[in-house]
């Protein structure tokens, strides 16, 4: 079919000459674009915008990936997004699911102390906003799309996911002769648009024309050009005004007035969108945590409010997935099967069953903390000589972690171009699906699947976060 080897299945194939010239081009397309974030070497690139910008990570050619689960990933998005909607409502399900965790894990425990003071004083969220991403990867021995892990604060990437597609689209239609692909295999990616669209009806629900929306970021934010570009479409497209602060800065700038409206630095916030506050790195200090506290009182719409942050925790997930739990909070019955049949296998620490077999083979499970962001899982060795440590110990540190079912995704051949070098590497892949849900009282506004992540890391790599510097970015080409 391809006057190559097929580039799609061995991108190792081609052509020097033409490699260069794919390279060159993917860079200039990149700094036109905006696919850029901030240069690490550059002390004020996470502070200035326009200062020390360097093309996202990026994997030349996008990567194939079977129709049929593409559609099964989209499908499940609506009813994941109905799920953590449904499970967010209850309070005393998340407080004993995590109550064990809450023990030895010091940032849950904070986290379950604002959830618990909220349902002590009885605050209802009436309008409720959920900007989700859930990862899969496809298991190669099982042929199964397995999910990895629901995000429900923070998603990065929807502002610089779609731009990946762009990129390659482009690349594909230029090159069409030599590569001989289809640039329309590439799914339409409009996540950032989408995230900002769903942004913009919140703020509208709100019904105050001044108010702003504020994003919650951390100091020093390299990737900030992912999250101008849902605050600038919010800009162009809506009219709507955004200001990025701090915990910090919340905590030192922000009042609540008498009947519960939000105001930071003069301005009153319609939305709070959070692009920080998921690890205990961004509250060094009992500022941050009284700022979010802050947050949690007012009436400003919460993207995510703390249940729907702590819906998103790993042993909520584990929860979930035991047999008759799904039935608690959804009633229609074929969207439980279509859940079940993504859910990887997933046990708590006290399965003794599961943990003897961990130490046995280790090399089957992941253990995970409850964490967000890259670099937390344990792999390999390392989980059994953590379960015996454990064991030995025999401390409460264990409901700390949960147990997860290894995936190992097909192994393929791709070349990854990070800082304008193009590397030929052997690497797997992880889908994430972009969501958005918005409610009013019992009004549903919006539930849909809002566009997708690829996101490529070098095989020998166990973490897939892309800011942690271990993966890179890529878009889809249906087979």
């Amino acid at each position: 079919m391809n006057p190559l080897q097929n580039p799609i299945s061995d991108p190792h194939t081609i052509d020097p000459e033409l490699l260069n010239k794919l390279v060159h081009d993917a860079l200039v397309w990149s700094s036109l674009h905006g696919l850029v974030v901030g240069d690490k070497n550059s002390h004020r690139s996470g502070s200035v915008p326009g200062v020390g910008m360097v093309h996202a990570p990026i994997a030349l050619l996008p990567n194939s990936f079977p129709e049929s689960h593409w559609k099964q990933a989209c499908e499940l998005a609506p009813i994941f997004n109905e799920l953590v909607d449904s499970v967010s409502l209850d309070g005393k399900f998340l407080q004993d699911t995590l109550s064990r965790t809450k023990k030895v894990d010091a940032f849950t425990s904070r986290l379950l102390d604002i959830h618990s003071k909220m349902l002590q004083i009885g605050k209802k969220e009436d309008i409720r906003l959920g900007l989700h991403r859930s990862d899969y990867m496809l298991d190669e021995k099982t042929n199964l799309l397995l999910q990895i892990e629901l995000n429900t604060i923070s998603c990065s990437f929807s502002g610089l996911g779609c731009l990946v597609s762009e990129l390659h689209r482009s690349l594909l239609s230029h090159y069409k002769k030599t590569l001989g692909l289809d640039s329309h295999k590439i799914p339409v990616n409009a996540s950032a648009t989408k995230f900002a669209e769903a942004l913009a009806k919140a703020w509208t629900e709100y019904r105050n024309p001044s108010a702003v929306v504020m994003v919650v970021v951390q100091a020093g934010e390299r990737n900030m050009y992912d999250q101008h570009w849902l605050t600038q479409t919010l800009k162009e497209k809506y009219n709507v005004t955004s200001i990025r602060k701090t915990l910090a800065e919340i905590d030192a700038l922000g009042k609540i007035l008498s009947g519960g409206t939000l105001v930071v630095d003069g301005e009153t916030v319609a939305v709070v969108y959070f692009r920080a506050g998921y690890a205990p790195t961004d509250y060094p200090s009992e500022s941050e945590w009284k700022a979010r506290r802050l947050i949690e009182e007012s009436s400003a719409v919460k993207c995510p409010s703390i249940s729907y942050h702590l819906t998103g925790t790993k042993k909520v997930q584990q929860e979930l997935a035991k047999p008759n739990v799904l039935e608690r909070f959804l009633e229609n019955k074929d969207d439980i099967a279509k859940l079940r049949e993504c859910f990887a296998g997933l046990w708590s620490l006290d399965d003794s069953d599961a943990v003897e077999d961990a130490i046995r083979q280790p090399g089957a499970y992941v253990m995970k903390p409850q964490r967000e962001g890259g670099g937390n899982n344990i792999y390999g060795d390392d989980v059994k000589e953590t379960l015996l440590r454990l064991q030995r110990d025999g401390s409460e540190e264990e409901a700390a972690y949960i147990l997860m079912q290894r995936i190992f995704p097909t192994v393929f051949p791709t070349i990854l171009v990070r800082d304008g070098i193009a590397y030929k590497e052997h690497a797997i892949s992880e889908l994430g699906i972009f969501s958005a849900y918005l409610r009013n009282k019992e009004t549903v506004i919006s539930n849909e699947q809002c566009g997708y992540l690829m996101r490529t890391k070098v095989s020998s790599s166990n973490e897939g976060g892309v800011a942690a510097g271990f993966a890179v970015l890529d878009s889809l080409y249906l087979t």
